[in-house]
């Protein structure tokens, strides 16, 4: 499946003809949160406040400088739990269970993207730093929660998250994906380093221009980056543009 028709993605990106294609993609890999839905539905901010408040709790710090060391944890390691396991050894199952306690009927259904992902050809996957009740949850927000060949969570990765290269690597063998017929869809620039490293097609999904949302700069920053293939702001719509050039 390729961009037979010099394919324009949402954004002022183009999908020049050294970009490459779909038309060898035989698995479908997506990230969750702020790619399955935009990041202006501030879905995750809820955890976000709920990681700061795990931490505020577990430490005695105040809100202040439990998201100050939040923060840190987050960009140091990849996600905060991975951060507060490798410093402050805790339940991580705990955790989780505490900080996806949040209100999922914010997110509208959107049935026109589960059909798009539904005609994909080959295996749809969902491959996220969140855990599998997460996932459900959301995808049950969105109105498709059956539309995928598997899932992979922290969990399934040992507790690794994006974007250490073992994450992808256990992500692949567990699903016996050959990357270099895979594409990815995620949301910041910084996990799909080893995707492309790896052959895989890259997507980033970008917040709508027109939107407010609470994305730090740094975990959207570099989507001109060479391991950036194409850049949509409209999951579907860039969907729906894959699936029209194959026809």
């Amino acid at each position: 499946m390729g961009h037979k028709h010099g394919m324009q993605t949402t954004t002022n990106k183009t999908a020049s003809a050294a970009k490459p294609g779909f038309d060898h993609v035989t698995d479908w890999v997506f990230d969750l949160d702020n790619t399955l839905y935009p990041r202006h539905y501030d879905l995750f901010s809820q955890i976000d406040w709920r990681m700061t408040g795990y931490v505020a709790r577990m430490t005695g710090l105040t809100l202040e400088e439990a998201r100050l060391l939040q923060k840190r944890l987050y960009r140091e390691h990849g996600t905060t739990l991975a951060g507060l396991m490798a410093e402050f050894r805790i339940d991580p199952h705990a955790y989780l269970a505490d900080v996806h306690d949040i209100d999922y009927s914010i997110i509208p259904p959107h049935p026109e993207l589960g059909r798009a992902i539904a005609a994909l050809p080959g295996r749809k996957h969902i491959f996220t730093n969140g855990d599998i009740r997460h996932a459900m949850n959301t995808l049950t927000a969105l109105g498709f929660p059956r539309h995928f060949d598997a899932m992979f969570d922290i969990v399934a990765a040992g507790f690794e998250p994006k974007p250490k290269a073992i994450a992808y690597e256990r992500f692949l063998a567990s699903h016996a994906i050959t990357p270099t017929s895979a594409a990815m869809f995620e949301d910041m620039p910084r996990n799909l380093e080893v995707p492309k490293a790896l052959g895989m097609v890259t997507v980033l999904i970008v917040p709508h221009a027109d939107k407010p949302h609470t994305a730090e700069e740094w975990e959207i920053a570099g989507h001109d980056e060479p391991h950036i293939d194409h850049v949509a702001d409209d999951i579907e719509k860039f969907l729906l543009q894959v699936l029209a050039s194959a026809k």
